[in-house]
């Protein structure tokens, strides 16, 4: 097989909309005749976007699970495809929409009827990256060979992600989205997050339920709200701003050359000004006038950075989870068919130096070290308690990977003994022979998954789908907090 096309699903349950793509991504082999068979996603093809559908909520804390799944049986329906088709994707659960109550079930529940191997996976840091995917910004920053951050922004939180010559270097999220405050026709509060209650005593800025607003108003709050953001991006102003980050805060200053807004409000800045209080609320909230202001701070250039158009603006996430979010492990790997998809396993990760290759007490310590921390780290589970990464080894002799498969393999029975599956991945080319010899040591209990040409770091989860032509692995690596990196 010198090129094979899968088709991917992209699912994206935002705290505003909620939005379907349908992919095709092309596997074309990298390595020459004579060397070991190297496959990677070569070209991606937008087949089907589906309309945005508002999300149907039960209440403000509560997705409606059965409105979910009749939006998707009508976009499938539409795009024509089964989901005996589907081999990659992703769900993703949103904004202020991932802490509704049944948020982890309905992301599940979405994976099951999504297909043989759709990801479900939630975490702003993964959703800011995917978008600014989706939006170019990855693609842009290797065009600049500079720093780009893209902020998407949706109902209820922006995901900022920045990207340094095509590598995502760092992510921070902020309550900031159109649906924090919620408006009737007439411009009566319907709803205030709490999320933003503090930021907004520290601003002086009175806003409650049952309060009638004019235009002024809510282009103060909005106004105020965007260039809060916005100081904390550039540098401007970290302590007031700071009110509005959820989760991490950056850990350093970052230079920034270009700056793109993507997601519903990304798209709502490019519409005509909003002037009357029917403009304001024609979604229920204020997103049409955090647009608004936010398309004005651009055109003032009252802040030191370039703006620039993404390329994708709603879609952006979705478009990154289902077209970008894909890896594919080499053909050297050693796996039983019937044991995939598996989905959601956390990473492990043994580093190994030349000390501990040549000394083997050294390797046993290590080993007996990373797995301590695995114990710690992870519950004792019959199913699969982490997949274990190998890095440092570079040549690898017979004698060598006899030993790491012996010392691998023994310490894991004895410390893991009721798990029924271990994951090994190489970022080498060793799967096959490591995942035979460990095979040979444990005779099925555990069973073996070996996989190579794979990199990932602590704090990642992996998926891995099934096989494609036999041993091609469509695998997705997602890592959930780029700032510990910086």
């Amino acid at each position: 097989m010198d090129e094979q096309w899968i088709q991917s699903v992209g699912i994206d349950v935002g705290t505003s909309t909620t939005k379907m793509i349908v992919s095709r991504l092309r596997l074309g082999r990298m390595s020459s005749t004579f060397s070991l068979p190297r496959y990677q996603i070569v070209e991606r093809q937008l087949l089907y976007a589906s309309a945005v559908h508002s999300t149907p909520l039960l209440g403000f804390d509560e997705i409606d699970a059965e409105g979910i799944g009749a939006i998707l049986r009508a976009e499938y329906e539409k795009a024509q495809i089964s989901l005996s088709d589907i081999k990659s994707g992703a769900v993703i659960i949103t904004g202020e929409t991932a802490s509704k109550k049944n948020a982890q079930h309905i992301v599940h529940l979405l994976a099951e009827r999504s297909g043989d191997f759709v990801v479900a996976t939630a975490g702003a840091d993964l959703e800011g990256v995917l978008a600014g995917k989706g939006a170019g910004a990855e693609k842009r920053s290797q065009a600049i060979q500079g720093t780009i951050v893209n902020v998407d922004i949706g109902g209820g939180t922006a995901n900022a992600a920045y990207f340094y010559r095509g590598k995502a270097i760092a992510t921070v999220t902020f309550h900031v989205g159109g649906r924090l405050i919620r408006l009737d026709s007439r411009g009566r509060v319907q709803y205030v997050s709490p999320n933003i209650h503090a930021w907004l005593a520290a601003k002086n800025l009175r806003v409650q339920p049952g309060q009638e607003m004019t235009v002024e108003q809510v282009r103060e709050i909005a106004g105020e709200m965007g260039r809060s953001m916005l100081d904390y991006l550039t540098g401007r102003e970290r302590n007031l701003s700071g009110l509005l980050v959820l989760g991490h805060h950056l850990r350093e200053m970052l230079p920034v050359d270009e700056l793109s807004v993507s997601g519903g409000v990304g798209q709502l800045m490019a519409e005509q000004p909003v002037k009357t209080m029917a403009d304001v609320s024609r979604y229920g909230d204020f997103g049409p006038m955090l647009g608004h202001v936010l398309r004005q701070e651009r055109e003032k250039g009252t802040y030191p950075v370039k703006w620039v158009d993404p390329e994708q603006t709603v879609r952006a996430t979705v478009i990154g989870a289902g077209m970008q979010s894909t890896e594919i492990s080499g053909s050297t790997v050693h796996i039983k068919a019937e044991l995939l998809p598996i989905r959601n396993i956390p990473i492990l990760k043994l580093e190994l130096s030349t000390e501990h290759l040549t000394d083997p007490e050294k390797l046993k310590r290590e080993v007996t070290n990373v797995y301590d921390l695995g114990v710690r780290l992870f519950e004792q589970t019959s199913g699969i308690p982490f997949a274990l990464s190998l890095s440092g080894i570079g040549y690898c002799s017979y004698q060598l990977l006899q030993m790491i498969a012996q010392e691998l393999s023994d310490q894991y029975r004895r410390t893991f003994s009721d798990s029924r599956i271990m994951v090994v991945i190489c970022e080498t080319d060793m799967a096959k022979a490591l995942g035979q010899a460990l095979a040979m040591r444990c005779s099925g209990k555990p069973e073996i998954i070996c996989i190579d040409q794979v990199r990932v770091e602590y704090g990642d989860y992996i998926d891995l789908g099934e096989p494609i032509s036999g041993t091609i692995i469509p695998v997705v690596v997602k890592t959930l907090a780029f700032d510990e990196r910086l």
